[in-house]
């Protein structure tokens, strides 16, 4: 079956391709009304067209908010062709069949967008008369077609050209669909914007609760796009992301790449993080800045980290950034070459100082000291990226949701994506226990916490060495864990002695143990776990070190 297009009505935005689809109405005698700014479009570019008001008979109002609003375009889009009854009261009230309405909306995501958008612009740019007359064609879709995406002008104008002027009620079927997903996608985007700002309104006893998951594949109009009420994660899932920017290349040279934002994305956030200077940054860079940044955010201290492919070759805290800075290239200076280093707090000139003679990518801070800038800037090509995080927000943020952030982790595989909560926020130490008999002192549990809270981000299998509060070993990514205990212990050149070891999955045989003890480590954390928890336990015990199991944080297996 297939319904003839004989009266179309535009109203568009985004104006890309509307010019070339209603010429090609045109030619096929579609009667074209339109309103505003397509109007004129239209009329400039030769086209026939007939402004909305001569089918309504009323001006637009209003600086434009009313205009379609009307029984002449509204009776037109939903009258039910197959009902005798709304053909003659269509005839009756004068009113035109309109079988074709090609609208898509008011820019509002791009406006919300805007680092400057002010309250009153982002509500002025919600649009009502566009997402009715969607929804009206939508829903009379056995009658009317429905186009809200310019990339499907195309295949519209030739199945038109093909069929004499008509469409299957496939296609109408297929439009219908897409046109609902656009406007729910739409009001999502609305009603996120509008809920982050309910907090500066009073409560008046009015609950605002969040929106449904509409089902597996379908848009969703919920404040959390990956879990529902229950807190589970849904059953369908519809990223909503915006492009920053395209990419050189990705991980490689054959690789195509861009760069997203979630909408949702918090001020502080990687993503929303300003470029002072430097050349445009790569994939790779993106991947260990957001390492690096992953580290320092979660430290109440003075906090530096320095990574190198994903890893970090030192992390420290200090009285000063400086310090932490000095402290923690100190832990591999040979692997910090080409690093990329990330503060949690401002970047002083101290810190600038040390850094002036080192090869770095990228350095990222909250913000920087003028001096400090100053000595920077003499470093043309180094990327600097200030960030509106603030870490007293951050672990007030995470004291209040008992140290976790719910934050999400995506990962792709083939033909999908696996989905998981981010690792991150503040382990409590009560939930610890010290499975030996010897008991850690105070400055041991210092040491432990900060190495723990340093292994979770060192690809498995890991060892982080720390001591002082600054890692003096790491050894990262290996097949097993006595070779990732070697490797931390020869990178830290013998500072091992009186250091702690912490193990980011469970330690699956004495060796590591008796390796730890004759190297001078005085104390290890790991989560436990294995079938020889007994034998490690015991060489701990023999050689008078104490050992805590985290019960399975961080448990990479």
């Amino acid at each position: 079956m297939k319904v003839k297009i004989e009266r179309a009505l535009i109203s568009v935005s985004n104006k890309t391709g509307i010019i070339e689809l209603a010429k090609d109405l045109e030619k096929m005698g579609v009667e074209i009304i339109s309103t505003g700014g397509t109007h004129r479009s239209m009329d400039q570019a030769g086209i026939k067209v007939r402004k909305v008001e001569e089918i309504t008979g009323f001006p637009e109002m209003m600086e434009g908010r009313v205009k379609t609003l009307h029984p002449m375009v509204h009776g037109g889009i939903l009258a039910d062709r197959r009902k005798d009854s709304h053909l003659k009261e269509m005839a009756s009230a004068g009113i035109l069949p309109i079988d074709m309405v090609v609208v898509n909306l008011y820019p509002f995501k791009e406006t919300i967008s805007a680092p400057d958008v002010r309250p009153e612009d982002a509500v002025e740019n919600i649009d009502i008369g566009g997402p009715t007359m969607i929804r009206s064609a939508a829903k009379n879709h056995d009658s009317v077609a429905v186009i809200v995406d310019p990339s499907d002008y195309g295949e519209i104008s030739k199945e038109m050209q093909k069929n004499e002027g008509s469409l299957s009620t496939d296609t109408l079927y297929r439009l219908a669909v897409k046109a609902f997903q656009h406007t729910c996608e739409y009001d999502s985007v609305i009603f996120e914007y509008l809920h982050s700002r309910i907090e500066e309104y009073k409560n008046t006893g009015i609950n605002i609760r969040p929106g449904l998951n509409i089902g597996a594949g379908g848009a969703d109009c919920n404040t959390d796009i990956y879990r529902d009420e229950s807190g589970e994660f849904k059953e369908g899932l519809r990223l909503d992301l915006k492009k920053i920017q395209d990419l050189r290349y990705g991980e490689n040279p054959h690789q195509k790449a861009s760069y997203y934002r979630s909408f949702s994305a918090d001020e502080g956030s990687l993503v929303n993080a300003r470029k002072l200077q430097g050349k445009e940054l790569s994939y790779n860079n993106i991947m260990d800045t957001n390492a690096a940044f992953q580290i320092v955010k979660e430290f109440g201290e003075p906090c530096v980290a320095v990574i190198k492919h994903n890893n970090p070759c030192g992390a420290a805290i200090g009285s000063s950034i400086g310090q932490a800075y000095q402290r923690a290239y100190d832990c591999d200076p040979v692997s910090a070459f080409g690093s990329v280093v990330a503060s949690n707090m401002r970047w002083t000139a101290e810190a600038a100082e040390f850094l002036s003679d080192k090869y770095v990518e990228v350095l990222i801070a909250p913000e920087f000291d003028r001096e400090a800038l100053k000595i920077m800037l003499k470093k043309k090509n180094m990327r600097i990226l200030q960030t509106g995080f603030d870490i007293r927000t951050n672990i007030s943020r995470l004291v209040k949701n008992g140290f976790s952030t719910g934050n999400i982790d995506l990962k792709s595989v083939d033909g999908g994506i696996l989905l998981q909560d981010l690792d991150e926020g503040i382990d409590d130490r009560k939930k610890f226990r010290v499975a030996t008999r010897i008991q850690p002192t105070d400055l041991q549990w210092k040491d432990l916490l900060f190495g723990w809270q340093i292994a979770k981000n060192v690809k498995s299998n890991a060892i982080v060495l720390a001591l002082d509060g600054a890692t003096v070993g790491v050894g990262a990514g290996q097949m097993s864990r006595i070779d990732a205990a070697k490797i931390a212990i020869d990178k830290s050149s013998g500072r091992c002695k009186g250091s702690i070891m912490a193990s980011d999955a469970f330690i699956p045989f004495k060796d590591v143990a008796e390796l730890a003890a004759t190297s001078g480590i005085l104390a290890i954390i790991q989560p436990g776990g294995s079938v020889r928890d007994d034998e490690v336990i015991e060489a701990c015990d023999k050689y008078r070190i104490p050992m805590v199991f985290t019960d399975n944080r961080h448990f990479k297996h």
